[in-house]
């Protein structure tokens, strides 16, 4: 009976060994496949939905929206320049409290009723 138990217990060990390894292997490959991009200029959709977390369906329905900047030099494979992609990921900045207060500390400086 202690036998079956012992053996039992190495399955699942092993099971969950193995599992850690898959999971650590995909993040190795993530990690590679990031490090790549910082080299390439031009993405694919798949760069491009690792870049932003983003499916690949919610980028496609950005595009065909013309939400996102892209490129289709044949008129059916899809591209991205990184630096646009990246800027458009950081548009409509949310200022912090302490910028709105300098700005309106700078512009009631300079809007002075005399």
């Amino acid at each position: 009976m202690n036998l079956i138990m012992t053996n039992a217990m190495n399955d699942k060990d092993k099971q969950h060994r193995s599992e850690e390894f898959q999971e650590l292997t995909s993040k190795i490959d993530r990690l590679e496949k990031i490090t790549l991009l910082g080299a390439k200029n031009v993405l694919t959709i798949d760069d491009v939905a690792l870049i932003t977390g983003f499916t690949k369906g919610h980028i496609y329905r950005l595009t065909s929206g013309q939400k996102i900047p892209h490129y289709k030099p044949n008129g059916r494979t899809l591209y991205f320049k990184k630096d646009e992609i990246e800027d458009w990921m950081l548009q409509n900045k949310i200022q912090t409290n302490a910028e709105i207060e300098s700005a309106a500390t700078t512009y009631t400086a300079i809007n002075k009723k005399k």
